[in-house]
């Protein structure tokens, strides 16, 4: 089996293996293949080869991640890993995978990301899941606002805008984001134009416009955006009863957030909003009158991450607290083991190898699943999934690691 980077005939091949195993129709059109082409350049695409044809899909690109405190590390982001049903169990994603984390490693990013669409497949290669995702519905009648009255702005405005406005909007209001969010990722242009439709994948061929709108402050900055679509749903007494459903919301301010969505409750004919992909401790619900109005639909996790560079990943982040902590950290794949004294203070932070016995003794995955500070160490501990080598020691890694603010990654790739 040739496993291998693609070359550019043979991609319209690749795209059809990766079309198989999502289960989507097989077909490549010219649209679509252009489209993918796109990607090429700034991406990692490899494929497995069999007798000539495809039956693996692999790509990776760079990306930035925000850790604890702010700082963006960069990140092999991994995408479109497939392999065909005929082909399973035969090695094919670790020959892709260990090929790839390699590299990353090599070219000196922090870490590695994906979204696991299986729970039980990137364990093994040293993934953790770091963050949780969070979809809300809104019973709008409940909701406890009263349509009499505007939406509070807080001295600022809510416009409908179009994608235009959108591509040049956006992009410098996410970043502002994520600069602030741990856990959330950096989009480039080729993400906003898919997302506005000037480029459309396999499947967006009949894709219609969303309504966009931006919340700007009482001096006039963008605070905040979203995308939203709306149904056409009626009662047989032709009463309306339609869901206004978002794409996205992005905001920058508490004010920002509290407009958009009062604004969205607050369309003629809606019933009921749909969230987007929220934080777990997003301020959705209470920014409702009766917050039980607001009900949970999803909880998941969602952004996986693998260490790569345990030193630079550690340092890269910053601490609440002060305290010394030793970690043996379990790599089977050979990338990032290792023990490693991690001495943190609010100031900053030094992580060193060293000899000094181990107060903790974890896999690579499990550190991942601790490192944007979402996971409990003693959760961990209870479930067998670490070892604590001093009694106190998960309890002090606790006190070091959690954060005040949950992690949230707000992007699928």
């Amino acid at each position: 089996m040739d496993v291998r980077p693609i070359t550019d005939a043979e991609l319209s091949d690749w795209m059809r293996a990766l079309h198989t195993g999502f289960l989507r129709p097989p077909t490549v059109t010219e649209q679509s293949l252009a489209a993918r082409r796109a990607t090429l350049g700034d991406s990692r695409t490899y494929g497995a080869f069999d007798a000539g044809r495809c039956v693996a899909t692999f790509r990776s690109f760079p990306q930035e991640l925000t850790a604890v405190g702010g700082t963006p590390v960069p990140a092999d982001a991994i995408s479109n890993v497939t392999v065909t049903p005929t082909h399973r169990r035969r090695g094919l994603l670790t020959r892709l995978m260990s090929g790839d984390l390699t590299a990353a490693k090599d070219r000196g990013d922090v870490v590695a990301t994906l979204i696991a669409a299986e729970y039980r497949i990137y364990g093994r290669h040293g993934f953790g899941p770091a963050t949780t995702t969070t979809k809300w519905a809104i019973d709008v009648p409940r909701a406890g606002f009263d349509p009499r009255h505007p939406v509070p702005l807080a001295g600022g405005r809510i416009d409908l805008i179009d994608g235009e406005d959108v591509r040049k909007l956006g992009p410098e209001l996410h970043e502002r984001l994520r600069r602030a969010q741990p856990g959330a990722v950096s989009r480039d242009e080729y993400w906003w134009e898919i997302d506005t439709g000037v480029i459309r994948l396999h499947g967006d061929e009949n894709r219609t416009e969303p309504f966009y709108a931006v919340y700007r402050s009482a001096d006039g900055e963008v605070e905040g955006l979203v995308s939203y679509e709306a149904d056409a749903t009626w009662s047989d007494a032709k009463q309306p009863l339609n869901t206004a459903s978002v794409n996205w919301l992005l905001s920058v301010t508490p004010a920002a957030e509290r407009a958009l969505w009062h604004y969205l409750c607050s369309i003629d004919w809606v019933i009921r909003v749909k969230s987007d992909l929220r934080s777990p401790d997003d301020l959705l619900p209470l920014l409702l009158p009766d917050p039980r109005a607001a009900s949970i639909t999803t909880q998941s996790d969602w952004l996986w991450v693998r260490l790569l560079d345990v030193v630079r990943a550690l340092e890269a982040r910053t601490y609440d607290a002060t305290g010394a902590l030793v970690l043996e950290v379990v790599d089977r794949a050979g990338l990032a083991g290792g023990r490693f004294l991690l001495d943190a203070t609010p100031d900053g932070a030094a992580c060193t190898p060293t000899t000094r016995d181990a107060d903790l003794t974890l896999d690579v995955a499990e550190l991942a699943s601790l490192w944007l500070g979402d996971e409990s160490v003693v959760r961990l501990a209870a479930l067998g999934r670490l070892r604590e080598e001093r009694a106190g020691a998960a309890r002090k890694a606790d006190a070091l690691l959690r954060t005040s603010g949950r992690p949230w990654c707000p992007d699928l790739f």
